[in-house]
């Protein structure tokens, strides 16, 4: 285990030293007194395991591609926003566009989500345990959202081909989003990335309701001006 401390070292030469840390065999780190600082293990591309313990600012492991990044605490703005791949784990809340623009990877969330969680996702997959605020999954374009609260005003509005599971209550859905009958290939994605998120023992697809595009908005058309 490498260790790092945010109280006698700055984010910069701690972001430098997990960045050279790339190459070779798989390294752990732990890193102490975060304290919110903003953009900490952001652009790791290897596979790293590290430990975050303490809260964190903002885009925290943003830009991810190989690293597993556990954070002990809760996140700020754009947690794990364009991440590629690799596991984000956060063990509080998180703040507005957690997985933002994302192609890839897996983010849990062990408590609950602010707004555009998943903001214009692009391939992520994203696990929140608890509720997503308002406009989660705003233009989602691809990947699957599991939510096992509830979800807030306008959920998946403006919709292209992101996946959505909610167990809970959604307030409201947002233009061009429906819910859907939950195939067998509906199911058998839940079960897929509840798998990845240690969940699928204790859930099964029938717990959840499937969201998804209507395809009306893909193409303009001067009737459906007021959805847009």
């Amino acid at each position: 285990m490498i260790d790092f401390d945010l109280a006698d070292q700055t984010i910069r030469d701690v972001n430098a030293a997990l960045h050279a840390l790339a190459g070779g065999s798989k390294k752990s780190v732990r890193i102490a007194n975060p304290n919110g600082k903003h953009a900490l293990a952001a652009g790791l591309d290897a596979p790293l395991d590290v430990l975050i313990e303490g809260h964190v600012g903002y885009y925290c492991a943003g830009m991810n591609k190989a690293a597993s990044v556990t954070v002990h605490g809760s996140a700020g703005v754009g947690v794990a926003e364009n991440m590629m791949s690799g596991r984000v784990h956060i063990k509080g809340d998180v703040s507005q566009s957690a997985g933002a623009t994302a192609h890839g990877g897996l983010l849990i969330v062990d408590g609950n989500a602010s707004a555009r969680c998943g903001i214009s996702m692009k391939g992520i997959d994203i696990v929140v345990k608890g509720n997503v605020g308002a406009m989660s999954a705003f233009m989602g374009q691809a990947g699957r959202m599991i939510v096992l609260g509830d979800a807030g005003d306008a959920l998946g509005d403006s919709l292209y081909e992101a996946k959505l599971f909610v167990r809970g209550s959604v307030k409201s859905l947002g233009a061009d989003c429906e819910e859907k009958t939950m195939t067998d290939d509906l199911g058998d994605e839940l079960r897929e990335v509840l798998a990845l998120a240690g969940l699928d023992r204790e859930l099964s697809a029938s717990d959840f309701t499937a969201y998804g595009s209507a395809r009306r908005l893909y193409n303009f058309n001067i009737d459906n001006a007021g959805s847009y």
